[in-house]
């Protein structure tokens, strides 16, 4: 029996909107929860206080650290049992865990925010990068796991893994009993993937799931000019759920047939609409729409 627990995350609104404001709003627009973050300098007990007063539950969080640099390896072990720990206390029992951006260059000397959305087979990871991200991630979902946290990588436009080659390359080389996936369907979109087709071929590894939308023809226009990331961002690149190119209802039939239970994370990076609050409602009706 599939379980979808529907929550919104606080990005829209950005980083000048009182927290407690962001909360009142996500709720007011019908969602269950909201990702909880360790960097808020919160205790879990504190975090489940404040999200209850707004009748919401945390929602999953978020790591993203450069896990192709050895250099940085154990300070994202460590970085992992505190998050663990944290999503343990607050209930959670999923951590989005990406790859980060990180200032990586290209061999052609372009990082990979100015190639979002049109990464070439030259840009990506070398072996060796690749070999220490996989290691690196592996012993990261093996810490996550002592405290019953399921690490699920995340794929982001601008990162160091964007393009279906680059996610099908490292989950090859990940355990696939410590290493889950928690896709964004937006960056999946925006990067060329045939969103329905890779979360059919990865249904069972998906424990959690970002739902962005994005607009095809902005997609289509910034691949041609060769926009950053920000240019796209600005041009309307994303659009709340429904508005977009992401067939919704039947990526929803995947996740049913998977016998998917978990959290669904909606999210607008920018929103062309009035207000974040705005935004939200927008993409809580679509989602009910649909039977969510």
């Amino acid at each position: 029996m599939e379980h979808f627990e529907i929550g919104c995350g606080q990005i829209t609104w950005g980083s000048e909107i009182p927290e407690e404001q962001v909360l009142s709003e996500i709720a007011q627009a019908g969602y269950a929860g909201a990702p909880a973050s360790l960097r808020r300098g919160r205790s879990a007990q504190e975090t489940i206080d404040l999200y209850g007063r707004y009748g919401l539950k945390p929602a999953p969080g978020y790591l993203g650290a450069e896990l192709w640099r050895p250099e940085q390896r154990e300070t994202i072990l460590e970085q992992a049992r505190q998050y663990a720990r944290f999503m343990r206390e607050v209930g959670c029992t999923e951590l989005y865990v990406a790859g980060g951006f990180g200032g990586y260059v290209s061999t052609g000397g372009q990082n990979r925010l100015q190639l979002a959305g049109h990464v070439g087979p030259g840009d990506s990871l070398s072996d060796a990068e690749y070999e220490c991200f996989a290691d690196t991630l592996n012993a990261v979902g093996a810490i996550t796991l002592q405290e019953g946290v399921r690490s699920c990588f995340h794929n982001h436009v601008g990162s160091v893994i964007e393009t279906r080659e680059e996610i099908d390359r490292l989950l090859r080389m990940v355990d696939p009993e410590i290493v889950f996936l928690g896709p964004d369907t937006g960056h999946l979109a925006w990067a060329g993937v045939d969103v329905l087709d890779f979360c059919r071929d990865y249904a069972e590894r998906i424990k959690t799931i970002h739902i962005k939308d994005i607009d095809a023809a902005v997609r289509e226009r910034g691949r041609a000019a060769e926009w950053d990331y920000h240019t796209f961002s600005r041009n309307g690149i994303f659009t709340e759920l429904g508005a977009g190119c992401v067939d919704f209802p039947a990526l929803f039939d995947i996740l049913r047939t998977a016998g998917f239970q978990g959290w669904v994370i909606a999210e607008t990076d920018v929103t062309q609409q009035p207000s974040a609050l705005a935004s939200a409602q927008i993409s809580r009706a679509y989602l009910r729409s649909i039977g969510l």
